[in-house]
């Protein structure tokens, strides 16, 4: 019998691309290495993300692409870029909410193997250092309120990047060179977290 190899689909914006660092230190392709580490048969990480996207925009792309296969694990990180434009929350929630249904509808096991990821709060970088940056995270904890209730009414596991975000994501080795998105060293703490989720669900 073939060993299953197992696939892992990302759907977000900057965060899940990588921006400013190697494709291999995105959190994605981290989390793939740490995985095949253990011994666990992963294909390369799909990534559907760009930087700059909304939640609007991520949903415009899924509705006019066809996607032939459905993955074990999806991973939703989607909204800063709401925030940063002050795009209507209501909007995100009900665009949010549409993803949200999207990516349990990409995933073999539905509900149990999608995680969504918390928005970390880019108003503790350096690039925000001219900005009203207690205005910025007051509205991303608004933001993430709504995600993690969403979250909830669909049964999909949360998993909080905020929390470690905030204690330490200003330091300069945790920032890309752009002062704004994180680096390599950042992205791997959120890759260990995912694969803690994911191999709960290998077992």
């Amino acid at each position: 019998m073939s060993r299953h190899i197992h696939s892992l689909l990302c759907l977000g914006d900057s965060y899940t691309i990588g921006e400013g660092v190697p494709l291999h230190e995105s959190f994605p392709y981290q989390t793939m290495q740490m995985l095949r580490k253990e011994g666990h048969s992963f294909h390369a990480p799909e990534i559907v993300a760009q930087t700059g996207w909304t939640t609007f925009e991520l949903a415009e792309y899924l509705i006019h692409h066809a996607f032939e296969t459905h993955y074990d694990f999806v991973t939703l990180l989607i909204g800063v870029n709401n925030q940063y434009r002050a795009l209507n929350l209501a909007d995100f929630e009900e665009e949010f909410e549409y993803l949200l249904k999207k990516a349990i509808g990409f995933s073999v096991a539905q509900d149990k193997q999608v995680f969504v990821l918390t928005i970390p709060d880019w108003g503790i970088t350096l690039f925000a250092q001219e900005k009203n940056r207690e205005g910025v995270g007051q509205e991303i904890d608004d933001f993430n309120e709504s995600v993690m209730r969403l979250a909830q009414k669909y049964g999909v596991r949360v998993i909080d990047i905020q929390r470690s975000y905030r204690d330490g994501g200003d330091r300069t080795e945790m920032l890309a060179e752009d002062g704004l998105h994180p680096s390599g060293k950042m992205y791997r703490l959120w890759a260990g977290l995912l694969v803690d989720a994911i191999r709960e669900g290998l077992k």
